[in-house]
């Protein structure tokens, strides 16, 4: 019983990841660091080597499910694809409908993880400041790139997915934002929602090249300068703060305020009910407060509820 829970807890975590991989700005690699099973999955993910795919071609399946730690990945892999599944569409309506109390939620989380996430790193130094500042700027930068017109092509949907599949596990970075940056953002949701397989399976499989890849290098980061990897982490946590500031995107704004379509060009339409409508706008500051609020609180519940069960354990 006591591993069915643990698993179904892991389970619950991929969800959470999952439901944070579908919101530009907001990463998955954060909920996994906040939640206590980041350095796991890179560890589980990177296991994942030459050594593994021979036990599973001379057919020693314990022993290769067993180093990879196969029960926690597919909790995980599992939460997260139930999750972006089920919650692509509603995250879109949010987005469209409800931009402010949205954004303002996801920048409460931030904020809170930010926090616990340096509160864990002892006895500051000069360097620690320094990579703290540095990885902060490279998120700000990362998170203030403008998004590109790019190609449909399958061979650039397998590259989208090996980019953005990096800073899926990457706190700090939202793959969506990268796929919102590299121009797939919206393909790729509208993919989830006809399901459109050839489309997913093609990002699928690019994603699993780079998330193979990727943690390879993360694995032997953490390994070899623990500290200075967290340190720059949380930096770009904090820098991606805004990307998620509740009145960063004016456009979703007025387009919720004023029913736009999101198809209908927005240029022209946008700047003209801007200019006609500004003193109208209701920018819903004590909305946005109370859920970033919840945000907040949500994170200090999950890390309060963590603490509990390590105590627990211990005892």
């Amino acid at each position: 019983m006591k591993n069915y829970t643990k698993y179904l807890m892991v389970t619950v975590k991929g969800a959470c990841m999952g439901a944070a991989d579908v919101i530009p700005g907001v990463s998955g690699g954060t909920i996994a660091f906040m939640t206590g099973i980041y350095e796991e999955l890179i560890g589980s993910i990177n296991a994942i080597d030459t050594y593994a795919v021979k036990m599973l071609f001379t057919g020693r399946l314990k022993a290769f499910w067993k180093h990879i730690n196969g029960n926690f990945l597919v909790c995980v892999f599992a939460g997260i694809l139930l999750s972006v599944l089920s919650l692509a569409k509603l995250m879109q309506f949010l987005l469209s409908t409800y931009p402010i109390h949205t954004w303002a939620f996801f920048f409460g989380l931030i904020v809170a993880s930010s926090i616990f996430i340096l509160r864990g790193v002892k006895d500051w130094n000069f360097k620690d400041v320094i990579f703290l500042a540095a990885g902060t700027v490279l998120g700000i930068v990362v998170c203030t790139l403008s998004p590109t017109q790019t190609p449909d092509g399958l061979w650039f949907i397998f590259l989208s997915g090996s980019i953005a599949i990096c800073a899926m596990i990457l706190p700090g970075i939202s793959g969506s934002f990268i796929l919102l940056i590299l121009g797939k953002y919206e393909y790729i949701m509208n993919a989830i929602v006809d399901m459109d397989i050839a489309v997913l399976a093609v990002f699928a499989t690019g994603a699993a090249a780079g998330i193979l890849a990727f943690s390879k290098f993360l694995h032997w980061l953490l390994a070899r300068y623990h500290r200075q990897t967290l340190v720059v982490l949380a930096g770009f946590i904090i820098g991606s703060l805004v990307k998620v500031w509740p009145w960063s995107n004016m456009e979703a704004i007025v387009r919720s305020q004023f029913s736009i379509p999101e198809g209908m060009p927005g240029t022209d339409v946008i700047s003209e009910a801007m200019a006609e409508y500004t003193g109208l706008i209701d920018y819903h500051i004590a909305g946005a407060i109370c859920f970033a609020i919840i945000g907040f609180a949500l994170v200090t519940g999950i890390e309060m509820a963590g603490k509990a069960l390590k105590s627990n354990a211990r005892g």
